[in-house]
Formats: structure tokens, sequence, C-alpha cells
């Protein structure tokens, strides 16, 4: 067992951030869980487009108010505490934040925590 805090990744190599989004890595591949978890800010008035090829992503909105729009159909589904996204199909997505929106996100397999977006949205396969 071990335990970690939101304080334990502020202002860490965990702690990552953007002109859309702020994401606190608080558990990553090097914990060997063979999934991630964040904690991340998307900002208000931000548009992000998204794919992640390579990974699966879930996301459970806490605090907020957002939209996220399937590429592929066009459908759109507002955001809010309570909703949750899941990409299971490696979905490219558009992700609209009205309010700063505060999700919860799972990632599998597990981010090593110093990915950055390509230009079409997703994070590179893991090694």
């Amino acid at each position: 067992m071990f335990v970690k805090t939101l304080a334990d990744i502020l202002d860490t190599d965990a702690h990552v951030t953007g002109d859309a989004f702020e994401s606190r890595r608080i558990l990553l591949a090097s914990d060997g869980l063979g999934y991630s978890f964040h904690d991340t800010v998307i900002k208000a008035g931000t548009t992000q487009h998204l794919h992640y090829k390579n990974h699966i992503e879930a996301n459970y909105c806490i605090d907020g108010q957002g939209e996220v729009e399937c590429v592929a159909t066009g459908q759109v589904w507002p955001l809010g505490p309570g909703s949750m996204y899941v990409l299971d199909q490696h979905d490219a997505h558009i992700v609209r934040a009205e309010t700063d929106m505060r999700l919860i996100c799972i990632f599998t397999p597990a981010l090593t925590g110093q990915e950055t977006h390509d230009p079409d949205g997703s994070y590179a396969a893991p090694e």
C-alpha cells in the first residue's frame, strides 16, 4: 500500500501545465499499476482537439461546465459534475470548457508523466 496527496504532486515534474490545461499526474507508469490517474483542470474558454490513438481514457467531471464532441459523428454531450466520458475506441474528440472544468482522468496504458501532445492531439505509444 502507498498513499499520495495532491500536495505531493504540485510543483513537481508530475504537475504539467499548458495553455488550456493543468494536469496533476498522481499515479504514473512508474507506480506499476498499468494505468495512470490524473486530476486535471481544463481552463475556462478553451477548446482542445484530442485523439488518444495509443491510449484508452476515462474522464469524470467533478467541477465546472463544458462539453465534449465526437469528431467522427459530430455528437455533442454536455459535461458537468457527475458526468463521465470514455474514449473506449480511441475516439478523436473536442473538449470545450465554459468554466474551469476539473476532471479525474484514467489512462491505460499508464502515462509516464512526461508526455506532451503531438500535433494531432495524441500521445506517443508507450515503449
